[in-house]
C-alpha cells in the first residue's frame, strides 16, 4: 500500500528522531562545517535514516538535506527538505531542545510537513490544510494562542538585514519588554510551539526559501492559521526576508511596528 505524502513525512521524521534519541547523552563525534558550525554523528545517521525512508517510497523525488545536500533529479517538481537535527549545538551539550524536520515542496509550495520532538515524541504535522500534533497515536488540532506573551527569537547568524534589524535590538526595546517576554530556544522546535499555542510568536532574520531548518515549521504555522510574513510584513519569500510568525494579527502587528522602528533609526 502506497503511503500518502503526509504519512511519509511523519514516518521519515520519526525514523530520524529515533536515531537522535538513541545518541542522547553519548559523546558524539563532531564534524566541522563552514562558519564555525558543525554536525555530529547523530545528525549524519539521522539523515541517513530519513533518506532511506524517503528514497524507498519516492525514488523519483529530489531531496535537499542539511548534511548531504541535494540528490535526485527532481524532474517531477517534488523536493523533500530534510533537517535531521535542528538544534545540533543544544544536542551536543546534552540539551533536549531539538527537532527533526521533514517537508515536501511541490513546485513553489510546501504541501506537507512533519516536525518531531525526539524526546517528548510529539509529532507536529500538516497535510497542507490542517495542522495537528500526534501524541501516543492520537491527533489533536493545533490552536495558536498569544496568551503566554512569550516570543522566541533566533540570535544565531547570519544577519543579512543587520543594518535595519537585529534581534538583540528588538529584545532591548523598551516596548518589547512591556508587551512580551523573550525566549531563546535555538531550534525551530519553537515554530511548532507557535502553532500549538505555547509561544505568541517567533522572529528570525535570514533567507528562508528552501531553508531545510525552517520549511516544516513555517508550513505548520501557516496551516494552523498563524500570521506569517517576512520582517517587513511582506510574504516571507520576498522583500527583506526573515520571519515573523505570530499566533494572531495584533501580536504580529505589534512586532512589525517594533521591527520597523529599527529601520527608521538606522
Amino acid at each position: 500500500m502506497s503511503l500518502v505524502d503526509a504519512d511519509l513525512a511523519i514516518r521519515a521524521a520519526q525514523a530520524g528522531a529515533e536515531v537522535v534519541r538513541s545518541h542522547h547523552g553519548t559523546a558524539v563525534a563532531r564534524f566541522a562545517k563552514s562558519g564555525g558550525d558543525f554536525a555530529t554523528t547523530a545528525d549524519v545517521e539521522a539523515e541517513q535514516a530519513i533518506l532511506g525512508v524517503l528514497r524507498s517510497a519516492r525514488p523519483d523525488d529530489a531531496v535537499l538535506a542539511e548534511e548531504s545536500g541535494r540528490s535526485g533529479s527532481g524532474g517531477n517538481g517534488r523536493v523533500w527538505l530534510v533537517d535531521p537535527l535542528c538544534g545540533t549545538l543544544n544536542f551536543a551539550v546534552h540539551t533536549t531542545l531539538v527537532s527533526v524536520n521533514v517537508a515536501l515542496r511541490v513546485g513553489a509550495q510546501v504541501v506537507v510537513a512533519a516536525a518531531v520532538d525526539p524526546f517528548t515524541q510529539e509529532v507536529f504535522w500538516t497535510d497542507g490544510t490542517d495542522a495537528r500534533v500526534r501524541r501516543a497515536g492520537a491527533d489533536e488540532q493545533l490552536t495558536p494562542s498569544a496568551a503566554s506573551g512569550l516570543v522566541d527569537v533566533n540570535l544565531d547568524p547570519p544577519y543579512p538585514n543587520e543594518r535595519v534589524f537585529r534581534a538583540v535590538r528588538l529584545l532591548a526595546h523598551e516596548r518589547f519588554v512591556e508587551r512580551f517576554r523573550p525566549r531563546v530556544v535555538s531550534t525551530t522546535l519553537a515554530l511548532t510551539w507557535v502553532a500549538a499555542g505555547r509561544r505568541a510568536a517567533y522572529v528570525t532574520d535570514g533567507r528562508l526559501r528552501d531553508n531545510v531548518h525552517f520549511a516544516a515549521g513555517i508550513a505548520l504555522c501557516e496551516a494552523a492559521g498563524c500570521v506569517v510574513t517576512g520582517l517587513d510584513g511582506q510574504p516571507w519569500r520576498s522583500g527583506l526576508g526573515g520571519l515573523v510568525a505570530a499566533a494572531d494579527a495584533p501580536t504580529h502587528a505589534d512586532l512589525l511596528t517594533l521591527i520597523a522602528e529599527q529601520g527608521e533609526s538606522a
